[in-house]
Protein backbone atom coordinates (compact mmCIF):
# COMPACT_ATOMS: atom_id res chain seq x y z
CA UNK A 1 0.00 0.00 0.00
CA UNK A 2 1.22 3.46 -0.86
CA UNK A 3 0.56 5.68 2.13
CA UNK A 4 -0.41 9.30 1.75
CA UNK A 5 -1.24 11.00 5.04
CA UNK A 6 -2.77 7.88 6.56
CA UNK A 7 -3.06 9.27 10.11
CA UNK A 8 -6.68 10.32 9.62
CA UNK A 9 -7.74 7.25 7.61
CA UNK A 10 -9.46 3.99 8.51
CA UNK A 11 -9.51 0.69 6.69
CA UNK A 12 -12.73 -0.15 4.81
CA UNK A 13 -13.70 -3.44 3.23
CA UNK A 14 -14.68 -2.52 -0.33
CA UNK A 15 -16.59 -4.70 -2.78
CA UNK A 16 -17.14 -4.39 -6.51
CA UNK A 17 -20.06 -6.81 -6.99
CA UNK A 18 -20.58 -7.80 -10.63
CA UNK A 19 -23.35 -10.33 -10.12
CA UNK A 20 -21.70 -13.72 -10.53
CA UNK A 21 -18.90 -12.69 -8.19
CA UNK A 22 -17.04 -9.74 -6.84
CA UNK A 23 -13.65 -8.23 -6.19
CA UNK A 24 -12.64 -7.20 -2.68
CA UNK A 25 -10.02 -4.77 -1.34
CA UNK A 26 -9.06 -3.08 1.90
CA UNK A 27 -9.17 0.65 1.15
CA UNK A 28 -7.73 3.22 3.54
CA UNK A 29 -9.90 6.34 3.44
CA UNK A 30 -11.20 9.10 5.68
CA UNK A 31 -14.78 7.81 5.43
CA UNK A 32 -17.01 5.35 3.62
CA UNK A 33 -18.43 8.37 1.79
CA UNK A 34 -14.96 9.19 0.43
CA UNK A 35 -14.70 5.63 -0.92
CA UNK A 36 -18.04 5.98 -2.74
CA UNK A 37 -17.24 9.44 -4.07
CA UNK A 38 -13.85 8.27 -5.39
CA UNK A 39 -14.65 4.83 -6.85
CA UNK A 40 -17.62 3.99 -9.10
CA UNK A 41 -19.61 0.78 -8.67
CA UNK A 42 -18.29 -0.15 -5.22
CA UNK A 43 -19.73 -0.45 -1.77
CA UNK A 44 -18.03 0.04 1.55
CA UNK A 45 -19.16 -3.05 3.45
CA UNK A 46 -20.43 -2.24 6.93
CA UNK A 47 -21.88 -5.61 7.95
CA UNK A 48 -19.69 -6.56 10.93
CA UNK A 49 -19.97 -10.29 10.27
CA UNK A 50 -18.79 -9.87 6.67
CA UNK A 51 -15.94 -7.57 7.70
CA UNK A 52 -14.84 -10.08 10.38
CA UNK A 53 -14.88 -12.88 7.80
CA UNK A 54 -12.33 -10.98 5.70
CA UNK A 55 -10.04 -9.82 8.55
CA UNK A 56 -7.52 -12.59 7.94
CA UNK A 57 -7.80 -12.58 4.15
CA UNK A 58 -4.78 -11.26 2.32
CA UNK A 59 -6.69 -8.73 0.25
CA UNK A 60 -4.83 -5.97 -1.54
CA UNK A 61 -4.56 -2.86 0.63
CA UNK A 62 -4.96 0.47 -1.15
CA UNK A 63 -4.79 4.09 -0.07
CA UNK A 64 -7.65 6.11 -1.55
CA UNK A 65 -5.26 8.97 -2.37
CA UNK A 66 -2.59 6.82 -4.07
CA UNK A 67 -1.58 8.06 -7.49
CA UNK A 68 -1.81 4.53 -8.90
CA UNK A 69 -4.61 2.09 -8.20
CA UNK A 70 -4.41 -1.67 -8.68
CA UNK A 71 -6.09 -3.30 -11.68
CA UNK A 72 -9.84 -3.19 -11.22
CA UNK A 73 -9.87 -0.08 -9.06
CA UNK A 74 -8.07 2.13 -11.58
CA UNK A 75 -10.96 1.87 -14.06
CA UNK A 76 -13.54 2.46 -11.32
CA UNK A 77 -11.69 5.59 -10.21
CA UNK A 78 -11.40 6.81 -13.83
CA UNK A 79 -15.15 6.30 -14.31
CA UNK A 80 -15.92 8.30 -11.16
CA UNK A 81 -13.47 11.05 -12.19
CA UNK A 82 -15.29 11.36 -15.54
CA UNK A 83 -18.64 11.74 -13.73
CA UNK A 84 -17.53 14.31 -11.19
CA UNK A 85 -18.48 17.85 -12.12
CA UNK A 86 -21.32 16.79 -14.42
CA UNK A 87 -24.79 18.03 -13.56
CA UNK A 88 -26.60 15.50 -11.40
CA UNK A 89 -23.43 13.89 -9.97
CA UNK A 90 -24.34 12.32 -6.63
CA UNK A 91 -27.85 13.81 -6.67
CA UNK A 92 -29.42 10.49 -5.64
CA UNK A 93 -26.55 9.16 -3.51
CA UNK A 94 -27.86 10.10 -0.07
CA UNK A 95 -31.28 8.55 -0.50
CA UNK A 96 -32.46 5.37 1.23
CA UNK A 97 -34.78 4.52 -1.68
CA UNK A 98 -34.84 5.83 -5.23
CA UNK A 99 -37.44 5.21 -7.95
CA UNK A 100 -36.17 5.06 -11.54
CA UNK A 101 -37.48 4.59 -15.07
CA UNK A 102 -34.93 2.96 -17.38
CA UNK A 103 -35.36 1.87 -20.98
CA UNK A 104 -33.78 -1.43 -22.05
CA UNK A 105 -33.18 -1.61 -25.78
CA UNK A 106 -31.12 -4.71 -26.56
CA UNK A 107 -30.74 -5.63 -30.22
CA UNK A 108 -32.26 -9.11 -29.86
CA UNK A 109 -35.06 -8.18 -27.46
CA UNK A 110 -38.18 -6.09 -27.68
CA UNK A 111 -37.73 -2.67 -26.07
CA UNK A 112 -38.81 -2.69 -22.42
CA UNK A 113 -39.10 -0.01 -19.76
CA UNK A 114 -38.16 -0.94 -16.21
CA UNK A 115 -39.50 0.93 -13.22
CA UNK A 116 -37.25 0.14 -10.29
CA UNK A 117 -37.31 0.72 -6.59
CA UNK A 118 -33.63 0.81 -5.64
CA UNK A 119 -31.99 0.81 -2.21
CA UNK A 120 -29.06 2.96 -1.12
CA UNK A 121 -26.66 0.19 -2.20
CA UNK A 122 -27.89 0.32 -5.82
CA UNK A 123 -29.70 -3.03 -5.59
CA UNK A 124 -33.28 -3.49 -6.75
CA UNK A 125 -35.92 -3.88 -4.08
CA UNK A 126 -38.86 -4.23 -6.49
CA UNK A 127 -39.24 -3.86 -10.23
CA UNK A 128 -42.00 -3.43 -12.82
CA UNK A 129 -41.32 -4.41 -16.43
CA UNK A 130 -43.45 -2.49 -18.93
CA UNK A 131 -43.58 -4.04 -22.42
CA UNK A 132 -44.53 -2.07 -25.54
CA UNK A 133 -47.82 -4.03 -25.77
CA UNK A 134 -48.89 -2.66 -22.37
CA UNK A 135 -48.08 -5.80 -20.38
CA UNK A 136 -46.77 -5.02 -16.91
CA UNK A 137 -44.95 -7.63 -14.79
CA UNK A 138 -43.76 -7.06 -11.25
CA UNK A 139 -40.95 -8.90 -9.48
CA UNK A 140 -38.85 -8.80 -6.34
CA UNK A 141 -35.67 -10.34 -4.90
CA UNK A 142 -37.25 -13.79 -4.57
CA UNK A 143 -37.72 -13.79 -8.36
CA UNK A 144 -34.09 -12.98 -9.22
CA UNK A 145 -31.26 -15.52 -8.97
CA UNK A 146 -28.78 -12.65 -8.41
CA UNK A 147 -29.28 -9.10 -7.25
CA UNK A 148 -26.05 -7.18 -7.75
CA UNK A 149 -26.08 -3.40 -7.74
CA UNK A 150 -27.93 -2.39 -10.89
CA UNK A 151 -27.15 1.32 -10.61
CA UNK A 152 -24.46 3.50 -9.07
CA UNK A 153 -26.38 6.26 -7.31
CA UNK A 154 -23.58 8.78 -7.91
CA UNK A 155 -24.03 8.43 -11.69
CA UNK A 156 -25.20 11.82 -12.98
CA UNK A 157 -27.32 10.20 -15.71
CA UNK A 158 -29.68 8.75 -13.09
CA UNK A 159 -31.00 12.14 -12.02
CA UNK A 160 -32.91 12.34 -15.32
CA UNK A 161 -34.39 8.86 -14.81
CA UNK A 162 -35.95 9.49 -11.41
CA UNK A 163 -39.70 9.04 -11.03
CA UNK A 164 -42.01 9.55 -8.08
CA UNK A 165 -42.87 6.86 -5.57
CA UNK A 166 -46.51 7.38 -6.55
CA UNK A 167 -45.82 6.58 -10.22
CA UNK A 168 -43.94 3.42 -9.22
CA UNK A 169 -46.67 2.29 -6.77
CA UNK A 170 -49.42 2.88 -9.36
CA UNK A 171 -47.63 0.67 -11.86
CA UNK A 172 -46.76 -1.93 -9.19
CA UNK A 173 -50.44 -2.20 -8.23
CA UNK A 174 -51.62 -2.76 -11.81
CA UNK A 175 -48.80 -5.17 -12.78
CA UNK A 176 -49.12 -8.95 -12.68
CA UNK A 177 -46.68 -11.00 -10.62
CA UNK A 178 -43.98 -12.57 -12.78
CA UNK A 179 -44.36 -16.36 -13.10
CA UNK A 180 -41.57 -18.32 -11.41
CA UNK A 181 -39.23 -20.28 -13.68
CA UNK A 182 -39.74 -23.99 -13.34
Amino acid sequence: MTSTDSADKRRFLVLHDYGMGGTWWWVHARSAQQVLETLAWVEAVTDLETVARFEDEELEEVDIDASLMPPGLEGLRAERDAQRGREGFGALADRDIVYLRRRWDEEDDEPVVYLMEVGSDGRRIRQVELAEDGTALRSGPDDWPFNPPIVDLFDPALAGQEISQREFEDQWTRAHQVEPDM
